[in-house]
């Protein structure tokens, strides 16, 4: 009888080129689907749902390899394998490895309202303002640890115990390569970080306490132009984030656009978001598109996307009552 074949650990270099090459194909992915995404829905849509497709992806990629128990595109790259106390991990545990990564950071970002959970629970809001701190923090302690020790590449991974192992027989006259420099200098840098973190929690206290001064004097002094706020005017709002408006609120024509024939109407399409136009403007090649449509594809490539001329965004004209 042969006894159970025992695998050798994981070396460092393997996982970490594991999960170079995850990212690599999940990064892939998500562009391909972003740009599928934009010649279907347009570049509106896609912006106001980013967070959902990103959250897709990772749960997409993660699901088909890790949910099911199969080796990832990374790992199977480098002939590595995760390695619990049960083999494979349990389903639970396996599912804790999809979902811990992305799902509550997505929460977080897309539904926690911090002004309202600060009016109605303020330490529960300064806890969460600083939750994504203490993740990266804690994410520089493991990957310290895992560059000086070589285990736990992801933090996840080190709370549920799972390990990678690797599929590879050792050669024990080639001495794999030692990565802890690397755990020395993220460890100093953490230190620096967390030095310059309590300085600045001390001087950003004191400038709080003479901001309220300050606001208490002047809370009756607000001035206004053309009866509006002044600290309206300089709460500027992304125009990406915004929703879609109905071309019949479109505040930048004196056009009744209800009036319009069908005909007219139709030839007002953006090419990008697939709706009639709102706050129209033209690129110096002389192409109409919404404002925040054009200000987002520019954000991204800097050409036109309908005859691929440059584009700056400074040089936008916008076209008011067309």
């Amino acid at each position: 009888m042969t006894g159970i074949p025992v695998f050798p650990a994981a070396q460092q270099a393997q996982i970490i080129r594991a999960h170079q090459r995850d990212l690599y194909h999940v990064s892939l992915l998500r562009e391909q689907v972003e740009n599928t995404a934009r010649s279907w829905l347009g570049t509106r849509t896609l912006t106001r749902w980013d967070k959902e497709v990103e959250l897709l992806i990772k749960l997409m990629y993660h699901g088909l390899t890790t949910g099911r128990a199969t080796q990832t595109l990374g790992e199977e790259y480098t002939d590595i394998w995760q390695h619990s106390a049960t083999v494979p991990p349990s389903p639970l545990t396996r599912a804790a490895l999809v979902l811990l990564p992305s799902v509550p950071a997505y929460i977080l970002s897309r539904f926690v309202n911090m002004s309202r959970v600060s009016a109605r629970s303020p330490r529960l809001a300064t806890l969460l303002r600083y939750l994504p701190f203490v993740l990266e923090t804690l994410t520089d302690i493991n990957l310290a640890v895992f560059y000086i020790r070589g285990v736990y590449y992801d933090v996840f991974r080190r709370i549920l115990g799972v390990r990678h192992i690797s599929s590879l027989p050792e050669n024990p006259h080639i001495r794999p390569p030692s990565y802890s420099l690397l755990g020395i200098l993220i460890a100093v840098r953490l230190i620096y970080r967390l030095i310059m973190f309590a300085r600045s929690k001390s001087s950003s206290a004191l400038l709080e306490e003479k901001g309220k001064r300050a606001i208490q004097v002047s809370s009756n002094r607000e001035t206004y132009l053309d009866d509006r706020p002044v600290s309206q005017m300089l709460d500027v709002v992304d125009p990406e984030s915004e929703p879609a408006k109905p071309a019949e609120e479109d505040a930048r024509t004196m056009l009744d656009v209800a009036s319009l024939p069908p005909a007219v109407r139709a030839s007002r399409t953006c090419t990008l978001c697939l709706e009639e136009r709102t706050d129209t403007c033209s690129t110096e090649c002389g192409h109409l598109f919404c404002w925040s449509c054009i200000i987002g594809w520019g954000r991204e490539k800097a050409e036109c996307p309908l005859c691929r001329q440059s584009l700056d965004p400074t040089r936008l004209l916008p076209i008011y009552n067309l």
